[in-house]
């Protein structure tokens, strides 16, 4: 039989069929979510999920493998005290990724200042307090001079901040002679610098100040970011910095504040630093560069840029600090933590991967 016999008679058959097609092509559109996919639009809706999931299920494991041991309030608050100073890192580093950039520089940077705070309070004379405020300004130059390299000399942010790591830890033991500043010289010169060395017991916990610290420095970025401007235009140039700039957002400048207050982060740091250790000492933090990326990475901020939490790389950095802690207390040599601290970096961002290409 012939097309042309099959083809409707009529307006109303012809209505009948157009119906028929467009139920098929609503059929043909319209595929039913695989659980997948589901999970892939629910973790790209909220990338932090991600490392909350990891959280829970490490800690759980551990606590099955490690028994009361790894639930003991005192190995809860070891961890809070093993990740202050990284977790307080990351979050600098995360402003500068969630443009779309990296920073190498921030380890360099932190022990940098640390070295010149303490020389101005024990070798200069200088009120701690002031030695202090320098040092946070110092951090902020330095992210002034990352941002300054980036956005007006137009060289890549990874070059930038792997020039500027040599030429801060150079100058960090130029200005030490790679020499330490002892806790003992600090006790009696300049004691403020140990401060957020120093804690408050909670039944068996000890909660140190730099703890107390690293979550306030979180909780602050948290609501700059999600509730000024500011935070809006950091998300805007990480997502599509030609876009941010046709919408006038002046790019440049935002990306030179952004480097600036990851290095101010950098600095309070650095005090934070000379709490944990005890001591000045230049050659303390030195894979701290790495650790912090970890973090982040961990967190779910993607390093294309533009999308995550900065809550993100606090639970990346507890959950790197759970996975030392569990595997210690099993008796994994350090070794194999370092090999799967590595493995799970690795999955993170095939996870941050696969979430980037959700579909529609």
């Amino acid at each position: 039989m012939s097309d042309a016999s099959q083809a409707p008679r009529g307006p109303q058959e012809f209505e009948t069929a157009l119906n028929k097609s467009d139920t098929r092509v609503a059929e043909f559109d319209v595929r039913e979510r695989t659980l997948f996919d589901r999970a892939q639009h629910f973790l790209h809706g909220n990338p932090t999920m991600v490392p909350v999931i990891v959280l829970v299920l490490s800690i759980a494991a551990f606590g099955i493998l490690a028994g009361t041991k790894f639930f003991s309030a005192f190995n809860m608050s070891l961890i809070m005290q093993q990740v202050s100073i990284i977790g307080i890192l990351a979050a600098a580093q995360s402003l500068v990724i969630l443009t779309a950039g990296i920073d190498l520089s921030v380890g360099a940077i932190m022990v940098l200042m640390s070295v010149i705070m303490g020389n101005l309070a024990v070798f200069a004379g200088l009120p701690t307090p002031l030695a202090i405020l320098i040092g946070f300004a110092g951090g902020a130059g330095a992210g002034a001079l990352n941002g300054f390299l980036v956005t007006k000399i137009k060289l890549p942010p990874f070059i930038v901040t792997l020039g500027t790591w040599n030429i801060f830890f150079a100058l960090n033991l130029w200005l030490s002679g790679a020499q330490s500043i002892r806790s003992q010289t600090l006790d009696e010169v300049a004691p403020l610098l140990k401060i957020f060395g120093d804690s408050v017991r909670i039944g068996n916990a000890q909660i140190t100040y730099g703890s107390i610290l690293m979550i306030v420095i979180f909780a602050i970025l948290w609501y700059v970011l999600n509730h000024t401007p500011w935070g809006r235009h950091v998300y805007a140039i990480g997502d599509d910095k030609e876009a941010a700039e046709l919408s006038g957002i002046r790019t440049d400048r935002t990306l030179i504040s952004v480097y600036m207050v990851a290095g101010l982060v950098c600095g309070i740091g650095a005090w934070a630093s000379i709490g944990r250790v005890g001591s000045v000492s230049p050659q303390s933090f030195q894979e701290a560069n790495l650790q912090s990326i970890t973090a982040v990475v961990i967190g779910g901020i993607s390093l294309f840029g533009g999308r995550g939490s900065i809550l993100g790389p606090l639970i990346g950095a507890l959950i790197v600090g759970v996975f030392n802690s569990g595997l210690r207390l099993i008796g994994v040599d350090v070794l194999w933590q370092v090999f799967a601290i590595g493995w799970l970096t690795i999955i993170a961002v095939g996870i941050d991967q696969w979430i980037r290409k959700v579909s529609a």
